[in-house]
C-alpha cells in the first residue's frame, strides 16, 4: 500500500534577469497578488529560507513565494546557481519556476541614463559595456529559464499586467475599495478616487424628529428614498462604478476610495455608503465601509440654511407633528 505524502507544494517563482529589465517591478506586482516575495536573495540559502516559518508562527505553503537576484547578488555564478535550483527541484514539496526579464541593450542604456543611474557592472566605464558583460553572464540562467519575458517594448504599467495575467491565482481578484461617508462642512477626506456629492438630496437634519439620528436608522433611510431624485441618482452611480471598477482592475490599481458627502455628514452620506457597500457586494466586491462624522454632533451652523423648498415643507411638516 502506497503511503500519500502529508506536504501540501509550496510555489516558488525565481525572478531574475538583466539590470533594469524590470525585475523590481515584477516583484511589487507579485506582492500586490498576494505573493511573499524577497529580493537580492542568495539561491544557496534557499533551503535554509524554506525552513523558516512564515508569518503567524507556522509554514504556510498556500502562499507563493518569489525570490528575485540577479548578478549583484552575492556569490553569483550562473551554472552553479542551475545547480542548485536542480537539486531544489528534487524536493517534492516544492514546485520551482524560473522567470527571466530580457530586455535590449539600447533600452536598457536608455532607461538607466533616464534614471540617472549609473549601470552595477559599468561603474567607471559606457553603460553598453556593461550591459554586453551582463548578458553573457546571465546567458545560461536566460536558456534554463521556463519563462523569458522581453521587456524593451513595455511601459512599467504593461508589464504589471502581464505578470498579473501570468501569476494571479485568483481570477476575481479585485482592487481593495473603501467606501467613506463624511460631510462637507467638516472638510474632504484625504486620498479620496472618486468623490459624490449628495447635497441634491432633501436634508433630514431640517426634520426636527429626524436631526437627533443617523443614516443607520430606517426612518432616515426612509426620508431619503423618497426624495425624487434618490433611485435615478442611485441608478446611474451604480453604472458608473460597474464600468470603472473593472477598469481599475485591468490597470491593477490596488486601491480604489470612493467617498460620499452631505452637509455633517451624518444623515444622507451615511446612508447611501451603507447602500452602496450592499450592492458592490452583491456586484462580486468586498468593501470596508467607514463613516467618519458618524458621532460628530448635529450643528444647524453647519448645515447652512434651511431655504429649500423640500426642507420648508419637512420643517413644517415636522413642526404639526
Amino acid at each position: 500500500m502506497t503511503r500519500k505524502s502529508s506536504h501540501k507544494v509550496q510555489t516558488i517563482l525565481l525572478v531574475t534577469g538583466l539590470s533594469g529589465a524590470g525585475k523590481t517591478t515584477v516583484l511589487k506586482t507579485l506582492e500586490d497578488l498576494g505573493w511573499e516575495a524577497v529580493d537580492n536573495f542568495p539561491i544557496r540559502l534557499a533551503g535554509a529560507l524554506l525552513d523558516i516559518p512564515a508569518s503567524g508562527g507556522r509554514s504556510n505553503p498556500s502562499i507563493p513565494l518569489a525570490l528575485g537576484f540577479d548578478s549583484r547578488t552575492r556569490g553569483f555564478k550562473a551554472d552553479a546557481l542551475i545547480r542548485q535550483i536542480m537539486q531544489l527541484q528534487k524536493r517534492a514539496e516544492l514546485n520551482i519556476m524560473t522567470l527571466f526579464l530580457d530586455c535590449s541593450g539600447a533600452e536598457i542604456e536608455r532607461r538607466y541614463t533616464e534614471t540617472r543611474r549609473r549601470h552595477p557592472m559599468a561603474l567607471d566605464r559606457p553603460a553598453m559595456d556593461g550591459i554586453a558583460q551582463e548578458r553573457m553572464m546571465m546567458e545560461p540562467l536566460r536558456r534554463w529559464a521556463e519563462t523569458v519575458v522581453d521587456t524593451s517594448k513595455m511601459s512599467a504599467n504593461e508589464l504589471q499586467n502581464d505578470i498579473r495575467t501570468r501569476f494571479s491565482n485568483n481570477a476575481n481578484l479585485h482592487s481593495t475599495i473603501s467606501i467613506t461617508s463624511f460631510g462637507f462642512s467638516r472638510g474632504v477626506p484625504h486620498n479620496v478616487d472618486l468623490v459624490f456629492d449628495l447635497r441634491f438630496l432633501r436634508n433630514p437634519h431640517w426634520d426636527n424628529a429626524l436631526r437627533p439620528l443617523t443614516g443607520m436608522d430606517p426612518e432616515v433611510a426612509q426620508y431619503v428614498e423618497s426624495d425624487p431624485a434618490y433611485a435615478e441618482a442611485m441608478f446611474k452611480i451604480r453604472e458608473l462604478l460597474r464600468f470603472l471598477l473593472p477598469l481599475y482592475d485591468a490597470q491593477g490599481k490596488a486601491y480604489v476610495n470612493i467617498a460620499f458627502g452631505c452637509t455633517g455628514g451624518r444623515h444622507r452620506s451615511v446612508h447611501v455608503a451603507e447602500q452602496f457597500g450592499k450592492w458592490l457586494r452583491d456586484d462580486g466586491f468586498s468593501p470596508t465601509v467607514v463613516h467618519r462624522n458618524l458621532t460628530s454632533r448635529p450643528i444647524d451652523a453647519l448645515e447652512g440654511p434651511a431655504n429649500g423648498a423640500n426642507n420648508k415643507k419637512a420643517k413644517r411638516g415636522s413642526e404639526r407633528k
